[in-house]
Formats: structure tokens, C-alpha cells, sequence
């Protein structure tokens, strides 16, 4: 854990509560209806995601291995599956953590948080295509597809 940045992955996680609420709010400021669509539970279980990716993205930088986070995103879509939380948000909130984990690390760091969330925008982007995800389909298709 001392390949990469390790004071940088200290300051992420002596920071995570912080880091994922910010998160969670350039998400919400990003996409208006964000906040319509997620009750008060799913919001709290959403915070609570956000600061175990901010772990994980401590982890990424601290090892040096930005595909720590890329793997850990591909374990996520079944579980945002089943909550119909489309990747979309995730990818938003992967975005507002890439803004807030920004302000607490040294310039030199940077390159690194961004290349672990580019990693885990990667995987979270091909689970997006796949069937499932719960994101607003295109009326048109969806009413060919019905066979009408």
C-alpha cells in the first residue's frame, strides 16, 4: 500500500464521510431529478456506497494500481441491479467523488484519483449497455420491441 501515494490515501480516507457526501451532492446539483427519484432510505444507502468507493479509491492510490477501483466497480452492478439504481447515477456520483477527493490531496495526486475513477467509469459505462440497468429507454424502441 505504499507503491503509490500513500499520504494522499491517508488524507482520502481520514476524509471519506466528508468526501462522499460532497459526492453525493454534485450528483444531486448535476442531475435535477436525482433527488425526485430516491426516497430518504435510498439516498442514506447511496451515501453509505459513496464513502466505501472512497475507500476503495484510497486503496487505488495508495497501491499505485488504478484498477483497484475498476475491479470493485464491476462487483457493483448487481447490486444497483436489484435497488434499480441505474449506472448513470453511479457514474455521477463516481464524478462528484473524482471533484471532492480533488480538494483533499496534493496536486501531484490528482493524476492517479483521476485515473482510478476513469477505471471504474469504464466498467460502470460497459454494465451500462447491458440489460437491466434501470435508465429511461427510448419510447419509440420500446414500443417496437413490445411486438405492437
Amino acid at each position: 500500500m505504499t507503491a503509490g501515494e500513500p499520504a494522499a490515501a491517508a488524507a482520502i480516507r481520514a476524509a471519506r464521510s466528508r468526501l462522499a457526501a460532497r459526492a453525493l451532492e454534485v450528483a444531486i446539483d448535476a442531475d435535477p431529478t436525482f433527488r425526485d427519484r430516491y426516497a430518504e432510505l435510498a439516498l442514506r444507502e447511496l451515501l453509505s456506497d459513496t464513502e466505501a468507493m472512497a475507500e476503495r479509491l484510497a486503496d487505488a492510490i495508495g497501491s499505485g494500481d488504478a484498477a483497484v477501483l475498476g475491479r470493485w466497480a464491476e462487483q457493483l452492478a448487481p447490486r444497483y441491479r436489484k435497488r434499480d439504481v441505474p449506472m448513470d447515477d453511479v457514474i455521477g456520483i463516481a464524478e462528484g467523488l473524482r471533484a471532492s477527493a480533488a480538494t483533499t490531496v496534493a496536486p501531484g495526486a490528482v493524476a492517479a484519483i483521476d485515473a482510478a475513477i476513469d477505471a471504474a467509469i469504464a466498467a460502470l459505462r460497459w454494465h451500462r449497455r447491458l440489460g437491466g440497468d434501470a435508465r429511461k429507454r427510448n419510447p419509440v424502441i420500446a414500443f417496437i420491441y413490445k411486438g405492437a
